[in-house]
């Protein structure tokens, strides 16, 4: 198959207007109380009935007649003889007369002949005497009375009927998004079904031969990887107010592709692709759109999300056409490209407003390169220096890495023709949502199995095991409040040294150790495969060290020793990974910790300890989350804290 180079690159507001010529529009919907919230009226909404539908009163206490208090307080209550009770729900049975009152719950039907009622708490009830007098009259000695403290005036303290919502009135307009305030007003009015705008289909479809189901078995051998994309891009599409439908995979041959992409098609309003979109021999989907569909635009002058594609699609089943917008197939870029695209046009088809505008005001806090010529969407963090002001710093480990988007609070915007943002320059970030919430704690270095349970105390940390050579980098940067390293690499005198443990390190072997590996002596001379960690590592730098004496003590060339270790150069990020490959048969020994191999249930042969030491920005010690990091520490019987 030839390959399809890139036609001229859109501009991101040709892109916007491209999706906007697409028709999302689903229709109209009518839904129960029970599924409206959160949709949209299409039609107003008149009452049918006042309410309340009859006159009520508003507190408990006693109906009457206003001109039966008049002149009454304190000092001179009125006397009125109790002729009965009405409770809410049930129809009075009583009529109120001159000097009469009626006992009245919150809520009850006003009794025929009362215009007013006064609160309990304004009244005294009382059992009345032969000597009494109401209103200047001789009452009965039997029964009770009540002695009114207080004048009111014809309507005090009663709801009348349509007082809330009165018949023909206009309720509810087109386009009002319904919240439970709404529907408490729906119930009121009897109304039980509504019509509403219909939330925009959008059918997901993930490409690639290599994509595998969450909860399915992986074959790294094939390459294969978990999809990521369907998952994440149908609560993007709920949160926008669609309806998601995942389909099945498409492979990369072009028939399959084709058959779920018309499928998807007859069913939805917008059809949502991920992967097979960038100018390469397999990635075919294009050729998709152009014959049995309209390409509208491929390629967008965004970074992430260059390779973008727009257009419709036919499906099989009708001569109607779907709106069809093609992601990247790495998750930053998909959503990206989704958040700033895609997100706007399905809100607006589903009548749901903008999200709140959420930015903060900013300072970088590292100078950031960027490649003139397009516009960047860069994944950016929050952290509060020890001023409480605002720090920025890049998320970004590239479009393949998930965790670019979970690590980062926001995205700042970089134009086209902007070569870096300097440190300590102003930024605007937008955040994800508005509820984002800036990490209490911000640590880098070196991943370790007690620091994990230490940072599980504290409440919303943030820890990025970028390993311990780049934390300190970045601790010089002045970019993170804490940094934890291990191994024998030289800490900055002015770190304050929150604490430190020990760790055992050595080689994790299978299970019984059947090569019978006694030390690093046996990867050199037996040929046995070996898994290492980077170099970024404080693991890595203490072998470094294992490996040094040991060539000092055959006196040979470390090179000679390195060079001779089986897959030396075959390294892993995280401590668990080397142990890992071993346990897949992909290596006889790996580089890792005693915690490791016990919690896997393999074999350790240990060759030192080495130890873990926690230090902080020393601007940032009196910060909340330091202390509370150092709190921690201080109480964990692991850790040493008076270094």
């Amino acid at each position: 198959m030839d390959r399809k180079e890139f036609r001229d690159l859109a501009t991101p507001e040709e892109a916007r207007e491209a999706i906007r010529s697409l028709s999302l529009e689903g229709g109209i919907d009518r839904v129960s109380l029970e599924e409206a919230r959160g949709r949209v009226l299409v039609a107003r909404i008149d009452a049918e009935r006042d309410v309340p539908g009859f006159d009520r009163a508003s507190l408990d206490g006693y109906a009457l007649r206003a001109r039966d208090t008049f002149g009454a307080d304190e000092a001179d209550p009125a006397t009125l003889e109790l002729v009965g009770e009405v409770h809410a729900g049930e129809e009075p049975a009583v009529e109120v007369g001159e000097g009469e009152a009626v006992e009245i719950s919150t809520g009850a039907v006003m009794p025929p002949g009362a215009d007013a009622m006064v609160p309990v708490e304004r009244t005294d009830r009382v059992e009345r005497s032969s000597t009494e007098r109401a209103n200047g009259e001789a009452v009965r000695s039997d029964g009770a009375a009540v002695r009114i403290r207080t004048a009111v005036a014809p309507g005090d303290n009663v709801m009348f009927a349509g007082a809330d919502v009165a018949a023909g009135e206009r309720a509810l307009g087109p386009d009002t998004r319904i919240t439970p305030r709404e529907i408490g007003l729906l119930s009121a009015l009897g109304v039980d079904e509504v019509p509403v705008r219909a939330r925009p289909r959008v059918g997901i479809v993930s490409t690639g031969d290599e994509l595998v189901r969450p909860g399915d078995d992986l074959a790294d051998a094939r390459g294969e990887i978990y999809d990521v994309n369907s998952y994440t891009i149908a609560a993007g599409v709920e949160d926008a107010g669609g309806e998601a439908v995942l389909y099945p995979h498409a492979g990369d041959d072009q028939d399959e592709m084709e058959r779920v992409l018309r499928e998807a098609a007859d069913e939805c309003d917008l059809v949502l692709s991920s992967g097979s979109t960038s100018a390469s021999a397999v990635d075919v989907i294009y050729r998709v759109i152009e014959d049995r569909g309209d390409l509208l635009l491929h390629g967008v002058s965004v970074k992430p999300g260059k390779p973008m594609l727009v257009g419709r699609l036919e499906g099989d089943a009708s001569s109607g056409t779907s709106a069809y917008v093609g992601l990247p197939g790495y998750p930053v870029s998909a959503m990206m490209v989704f958040r700033t695209f895609v997100a706007p046009a399905i809100r607006e088809a589903a009548g749901v407003p903008e999200p709140a505008a959420a930015t903060v005001e900013g300072t970088m806090a590292v100078r950031e390169r960027h490649e003139q010529g397009r516009l960047r969407l860069m994944p950016v963090g929050l952290v509060s220096d020890g001023e409480g002001e605002t720090r920025v710093y890049p998320v970004d480990k590239g479009s393949g890495a998930t965790t670019s988007l979970a690590e980062a609070d926001g995205v700042v915007e970089i134009g086209a023709d902007t070569d870096y943002l300097e440190a300590g320059e102003d930024v605007t970030v937008t955040l994800f949502s508005p509820d984002v919430r800036r990490p209490s704690l911000l640590g880098v270095g070196e991943d370790d199995p007690t620091l994990s349970r230490l940072l599980d105390r504290l409440e919303n940390p943030r820890y990025l095991a970028v390993g311990s050579r780049p934390g300190l980098r970045r601790l010089r940067e002045g970019v993170p409040d804490v940094a934890v390293v291990s191994g024998p690499l030289a800490v900055e005198s002015d770190a304050a040294s929150l604490g430190e443990w020990s760790r055992e390190w050595g080689l994790v072997v299978p299970a019984g150790n059947p090569a019978e590996i006694a030390g690093l002596a046996d990867l050199v001379d037996r040929g046995l495969r070996f898994c290492n960690r980077t170099t970024d590592s404080g693991l890595r730098s203490s072998l470094d060290a294992g490996i040094d004496e040991l060539a000092a003590k055959r006196g040979v060339d470390r090179q000679e020793v390195v060079g001779a270790i089986d897959g030396f150069r075959s390294t892993r990020r995280a401590h668990e990974s080397p142990a890992r490959v071993v346990i897949g048969g992909g290596a006889d020994a790996g580089l890792g910790l005693r915690s490791t191999a016990e919690a896997l249930d393999l074999e350790f042969v240990s060759l030192g300890t080495e130890v873990v030491r926690a230090v902080a920005n020393p601007t940032r010690v009196e910060k909340s989350g330091v202390r509370a990091f150092a709190a921690a520490l201080e109480e964990s019987p692991e850790v040493e804290t008076d270094v």
